[in-house]
C-alpha cells in the first residue's frame, strides 16, 4: 500500500498570507493616525478596536488556506474552507478538473460533486499531477493499475 496523497493549495495560500499580514499592517498604521489626531475624538480603545479588527479580517483570510485533500484507496477526506467530508471511492465516478474551472471536483455516483478546493487550477502542473494521482487512486480502489497517468 503506497503512502497517501495530501493536496493543499500553494498559490492561495502564499497570497492569503502576504495580504494577511498587509491588512494588519494597514490597520495598524490606521491605529496609530487615529492616536495622532490632534481633535482626540479617538481614544486609546478605539486604536485597539482598529488592530482587533485587522488581526479579525487576517484570521478569516487565512481560513481560505485550511483547504485539503487527503486521499489512499480506500477514500479521500477533503476540507474546505468550512468542515470535513470523508468520501469512499466506491461512490465516486470521476475526478475533474475542467478548462475554465477554478478547482477540482469529484462527481459523485449520484449526481452530487465535492469540490476539492485545495487542488486549485491556477497551482498549474501542480494541480494535473494532483488530479492524475487522484484518478490513479479512483482506479486501483477498483482493481486498476496504480501509477498515475502520463
Amino acid at each position: 500500500m503506497s503512502a497517501p496523497l495530501l493536496v493543499r493549495p500553494r498559490k492561495l495560500t502564499r497570497i492569503c498570507r502576504l495580504m494577511a499580514v498587509a491588512i494588519v499592517a494597514v490597520f495598524a498604521v490606521v491605529a496609530i493616525a487615529l492616536g495622532s489626531d490632534s481633535s482626540q475624538v479617538f481614544e486609546l480603545a478605539d486604536q485597539v478596536a482598529m488592530v482587533v479588527f485587522g488581526l479579525l479580517f487576517a484570521v478569516v483570510l487565512l481560513g481560505l488556506t485550511r483547504a485539503r485533500v487527503l486521499a489512499d484507496v480506500t477514500g479521500v477526506r477533503v476540507r474546505n474552507v468550512i468542515g470535513e467530508r470523508g468520501v469512499p471511492w466506491q461512490v465516486v465516478r470521476e475526478v475533474r478538473l475542467d478548462d475554465g474551472q477554478a478547482w477540482a471536483r469529484l462527481d459523485l455516483q449520484d449526481d452530487d460533486t465535492v469540490a476539492l478546493f485545495a487542488v486549485q487550477a491556477n497551482d498549474g502542473e501542480r494541480a494535473v499531477r494532483a488530479v492524475l494521482e487522484l484518478r490513479a487512486l479512483l482506479a486501483a480502489s477498483r482493481g486498476g493499475p496504480v501509477r498515475p497517468g502520463p
